[in-house]
């Protein structure tokens, strides 16, 4: 009878030392995001997230995805979403800086950490650049209502400000460091997905009792919110799981003096490849514009401070323009992001090297246009999924006015689509590590 592997999760001991510390460094991510910066105005940041109107759930939103740091305002605020946007400038700058190219193509794997440490140091001037906008946008939303205390650059305003930028800097880099160490120590390669997967698990039972406390649509928030959650689920999952099996044959093996027959096989191409990426690519890319604008929205020049408004407002969550940005932008950042990780593994040449070849095309160069070919058109539905569920928040909030309650039911296709992907690879992953460590299923026979 076959016995599955997973029953040795616990008993093999790499393993469990594994998993202890991953629980461990989310645990202690979990009780710095409980830790506010100073002078942080609570009922400020409360009247801005109950608001309701597309600020509101920005807002939420973003609260969601950060685990309730948001609306804490914890020194964590910012997630790791700061390392995120450099990692995308970096990605851009790499095809159009001619010597950035050539490192990555000469030296795959060294170039691969000059990346890795470059992307570190340039997240440093990039969340205190966030945290900066971060405390204006908010400002702004408030209707000028401060939320924090003595901040301001100028007079005795100025070492209190620096501080709150500093603390928040400091945990931005102190959550990009729990999840090296959660890669390198715990979990393999999922640290940082880990860190923004417990953050979003973790604001759930607050939302869902916040739900609940609505006593004349309780249980009708409950239903609608239960069928959402498996909706969603389901067409996540369907989607994730696409394939399109592009038939290949291969060489056949010598055997003594004999040859044998060559092997038709598949070569299978993901609906999306790009995964979570894309959305949180368009998001980092689409704050930052506010950011930059919230530096001059108290300008003494009416000009520029209108200007800076009306950029604040189409990119800061309070416009319909910034939803439509938004899908446009989760829809582009899919190809471009798909065509990345494909052009890096080279199909063509690879399958060239072996002396595999797709039925009616040339080896090589022909082979690696026609897969992409083949994968942009697949790839087309999945980044329509992508940008629906990214604007699904926006499209509920007209559709249903739950009022303060209908953010609760919003958030939860953006955070859903996270979890899910988290969680699947977290469970190919163990599985991996199970085979590696001889706890194969298919060998594990009483």
């Amino acid at each position: 009878m076959k016995r599955s592997a997973w029953r040795y999760l616990w008993t093999s001991r790499d393993i469990r030392r594994m998993l202890l510390i991953t629980l461990a460094i989310l645990a202690i991510y979990r009780f710095m995001a409980h830790v506010p910066v100073p002078g942080v105005n609570r009922e400020a940041i409360a009247s801005i997230m109950g608001g309701g109107g597309a600020g509101s759930t920005f807002i939420n939103l973003l609260d969601l995805l950060s685990g309730g740091t948001v609306s804490n305002f914890s020194v964590l605020a910012m997630g790791v979403y700061p390392y995120i946007t450099a990692q995308i400038i970096l990605q851009l700058l790499t095809p159009i800086i001619p010597a950035m190219q050539k490192r990555m193509e000469e030296d795959p794997r060294e170039g691969q950490k000059w990346m890795e440490k470059w992307t570190i140091i340039l997240a440093v001037p990039m969340a205190a650049l966030q945290a900066i906008g971060q405390i204006n946008i908010f400002t702004s939303l408030a209707g000028g209502t401060p939320i924090l205390e003595n901040y301001g650059w100028t007079g005795s305003d100025l070492l209190p400000t620096i501080t709150v930028v500093l603390s928040m800097t400091a945990g931005t880099m102190f959550a990009i460091w729990l999840g090296e160490l959660i890669s390198e120590y715990g979990i393999r390669n999922q640290g940082l997905s880990l860190i923004i997967f417990a953050g979003i698990v973790a604001g759930i039972p607050t939302n869902i009792a916040r739900l609940l406390s609505d006593q004349t649509y309780r249980w009708f928030f409950l239903v609608i919110i239960l069928v959402m959650i498996a909706l969603i689920v389901f067409a996540i999952v369907f989607v994730q799981q696409g394939r399109r099996n592009v038939p290949v044959m291969y060489p056949g093996r010598r055997v003594g003096n004999r040859m044998s027959m060559p092997v038709k096989g598949t070569l299978p191409l993901m609906v999306n490849m790009a995964g979570m990426i894309p959305m949180i690519f368009a998001q980092s890319l689409l704050t930052f514009p506010a950011i930059l604008a919230s530096f001059f929205v108290l300008s003494s020049v009416p000009a520029v401070s209108s200007f800076a408004t009306t950029v604040q407002r189409m990119f800061g969550g309070t416009s319909d323009f910034y939803w439509i940005m938004y899908f446009v932008m989760v829809v582009a950042f899919t190809f471009f992001y798909t065509d990345i990780l494909f052009a890096q593994q080279n199909y063509g040449e690879n399958l060239k090297r072996v002396g595999a070849q797709i039925p009616g095309v040339s080896r090589g160069a022909p082979t690696q246009k026609y897969l992409t070919k083949v994968l942009r058109r697949i790839t087309l539905p999945g980044a329509l999924f992508l940008g629906f569920i990214a604007i699904l928040p926006f499209l509920l909030s007209l559709i249903l006015p739950f009022g303060e309650n209908s953010r609760m039911l919003l958030v939860s296709s953006a955070g859903l689509l996270i979890v899910v992907g988290v969680v699947r690879d977290t469970f190919f992953n163990i599985e991996a590590e199970l085979k590696l460590h001889g706890y194969d299923d298919a060998l594990l026979i009483r």
